[in-house]
């Protein structure tokens, strides 16, 4: 593995205090420099029929883009883009997920290895609870990979620990080591000020990760949606994630059962919003905040079930992104340092549905 993929402990620490004390209180993301060229906006899409299947023959004259109202000259355009990809692996490792991560892990791992080619593609993967953990940094290897996926949910080592292996080595490339768990291995356990720090691990991974990659980008994040300990708000997230230009596919994992086990006093679901959660946090607010990151981000929503097991999600996630329109324009009008655009991608067959990211930054 590379130097040029190191976040050094010092230099996370200070990322951390930037990204997470420059938002201000509006909830404007931070101010993020860019190396790329700004003239060009690339757009990758998904096409999908009524029946939900994806259209692989689209020509560039069948799509119509609009920016901010003003319709765009679509000037790039390939129907199988080659790009390197690079994926992130983001486990919410919250208390209220702990029976779902021996599923979760199994699933992870067979989705890299089967996607991710060692020539070309990267991943990394990260879990969170109170605080954001990374358990391997960017990396083309499937045998450290999996090392990282085995080491979901467990404990750190300790200081001591010399064993090597994804978390032995890479603990100390920037992110905390998994502060805030209990010694129970905990992290959201009522009156242990413990947390879910959901926003936060979007916006570092993808200020910290995501936006130095080219080509195509996409988080893969398994969480509930609850978050009850971030820094910044679900705008900044979303914000640095399309800053980034990285798809954020959320996948939801609800398990009412450790709700009621973990806030017994609130009855579990409770009634009507926030009614079963602390501090107004309902399943219902995390269902709609994973909804806007996908959507936001020209990604897709899903929820797990007997009917649609992970292991599908994942084949319906790698058939999208192997099958993806790149498109490029350049705006009629510049958009300013940190003005934002909305992007409305249609076809001209109104029977298709298009997938795709709602905007953009403009960047200095």
């Amino acid at each position: 593995m590379g130097m040029d993929y190191i976040v050094s402990r010092r230099r996370w620490l200070a990322s951390t205090v930037t990204l997470l004390s420059g938002v201000s209180l509006r909830g404007q993301p931070p101010d993020v420099r860019y190396s790329t060229d700004v003239s060009v906006v690339n757009v990758l899409a998904t096409v999908r029929d009524k029946q939900g299947r994806i259209v692989r023959d689209l020509t560039k004259d069948d799509f119509n883009l609009v920016e901010d109202g003003r319709p765009q000259t679509i000037r790039y355009f390939a129907t199988q883009t080659d790009l390197p990809l690079t994926l992130g692996l983001l486990v919410d490792v919250s208390e209220s997920q702990r029976r779902l991560l021996a599923t979760e892990r199994g699933a992870s791992y067979r989705f890299l290895d089967q996607v991710l080619r060692e020539d070309r593609d990267l991943a990394f993967v990260l879990h969170f609870t109170r605080e954001v953990e990374l358990l391997q940094d960017l990396t083309a290897s499937h045998k450290l990979l999996q090392t990282a996926i085995d080491a979901i949910g467990n404990p750190p080592p300790s200081p001591t620990d010399r064993s090597g292996g994804a978390r032995g080595q890479q603990r100390g490339s920037g992110y905390p080591r998994g502060g805030g768990r209990s010694p129970q291995g905990g992290g959201r356990g009522a009156g242990g000020g413990g947390g879910t720090a959901l926003h936060d691990a979007v916006l570092l991974a993808s200020d910290e990760l995501m936006k130095k990659q080219k080509g195509r980008k996409a988080l893969i994040l398994l969480s509930d949606g609850v978050d009850s300990g971030s820094k910044v708000r679900l705008d900044d997230a979303i914000g640095s994630a399309q800053r980034a230009d990285t798809l954020v596919y959320a996948l939801r994992f609800y398990d009412e059962e450790a709700y009621v086990r973990e806030f017994p006093r609130f009855g579990g679901r409770g009634g009507g919003r926030g009614g079963g959660y602390p501090s107004g946090r309902s399943g219902e607010d995390g269902k709609e905040t994973l909804k806007r990151l996908a959507k936001e981000t020209g990604a897709g929503y899903f929820e797990p079930t007997t009917k649609l097991p992970i292991g599908a999600i994942y084949s319906q996630i790698e058939e999208e992104l192997r099958n993806q329109y790149n498109l490029g324009y350049t705006p009629d009008k510049a958009a300013g340092s940190g003005e934002y655009r909305r992007i409305q991608l249609t076809t001209r067959r109104k029977d298709l549905l298009v997938q795709t990211r709602e905007g953009y930054y403009g960047r200095p």
